[in-house]
């Protein structure tokens, strides 16, 4: 269990995940969070994570630092993304390890699962059979983190987690118009029209494919939980249970924003995969469930989108 005064780090502080974790380490009481902006230590750098691990012995670790994109990023830079994750990642759990951090969770991503994994997907299903090739980098690396923890945890007793999230938004998400998510996309494209009058907006594939969707304060609020709860070897899904089509996402973005025109659906674009669930019994049976619905969840996201001086620029 972490004391209120532990010495926490939270690497990519500035991200969507690590802003979250730093807000939910702050209301529950913890004030010694270490944070370091880019600039002044790069993660992909090994003498630089390793002089700062060796000056400031952070006590527990949160590894959200990564570098990420939606399909359209992840296909065009293949090589960067697997090249700066796997550097990054490696250079901070090993650096942790040699200063006798106590524990360290790993942030990682449900895109690590087969491409087609049972659905549900529970975390036994990990290297079971081939990945989806557009972010297989991306997985790789990510599969590559949550192993090294893993095998530290057996050849040297470390007490080193992993938690994989489902799809994710909240504040400080990326709004950019073509390297962002499908829901803060989504958040954009009908406040764009809704400003311009648009009388229709057009989106891709049929909107059949089923998503699940977690406010990223719940996921904050989990990595904590975890971190004071949970021991393991296998990592621990993060998400709702629960799931919604694509057009029913849309129409439900469509609402909060107020946008009133015609949604149309241009069926010629891919849907990506048809269903992607998380089976999340695991982190019911250690005791934790998400507070935020989707709505009022996408209500707060677009207040945040309203209010981010960075939205214009991302």
């Amino acid at each position: 269990m972490m004391d209120k005064s532990s010495k926490i780090y939270v690497a990519g502080h500035r991200g969507m995940v690590g802003s979250a974790i730093v807000r939910e380490l702050e209301r529950q009481g913890y004030h010694n969070i270490i944070t370091r902006t880019h600039r002044e230590l790069d993660l992909t750098r090994q003498e630089q994570v390793e002089a700062f691990f060796a000056e400031e012995k952070p006590e527990y670790v949160f590894l959200a630092a990564a570098k990420v994109g939606g399909i359209e990023a992840n296909q065009s830079a293949l090589a960067d993304f697997m090249y700066e994750n796997m550097i990054l990642e490696m250079n901070v759990i090993h650096a942790a390890w040699k200063n006798g951090c106590k524990k360290l969770e790993f942030l990682g991503s449900s895109c690590i699962y087969p491409r087609m994994a049972p659905q549900p997907m529970p975390e036994s299903c990990l290297l079971t059979s081939e990945l989806e090739k557009t972010n297989e980098a991306y997985a790789l690396a990510k599969i590559s983190g949550l192993k090294y923890c893993e095998f530290l945890n057996r050849q040297y007793g470390t007490d080193y987690i992993s938690v994989m999230p489902t799809n994710l938004y909240g504040p400080n998400d990326n709004y950019h118009p073509t390297h962002s998510h499908v829901l803060p996309a989504l958040i954009r494209r009908f406040h764009e029209a809704k400003e311009n009058g648009a009388k229709s907006v057009t989106c891709w594939g049929d909107g059949s494919p089923l998503r699940e969707f977690l406010y990223v304060d719940d996921l904050a609020n989990l990595c904590v939980f975890l971190m004071n709860n949970y021991s393991g070897n296998e990592t621990v899904n993060a998400g709702t249970g629960k799931e919604l089509t694509i057009k029913q996402l849309t129409e439900l973005v469509a609402k909060v924003v107020g946008f009133e025109g015609e949604i149309l659906w241009d069926t010629s674009k891919p849907n990506g995969t048809p269903r992607k669930l998380l089976d999340v019994s695991k982190a019911a049976s250690l005791g934790w469930r998400y507070k935020t619905e989707l709505e009022e969840g996408i209500r707060l996201a677009y207040d945040d989108f309203l209010h981010n001086p960075m939205r214009a620029e991302r």
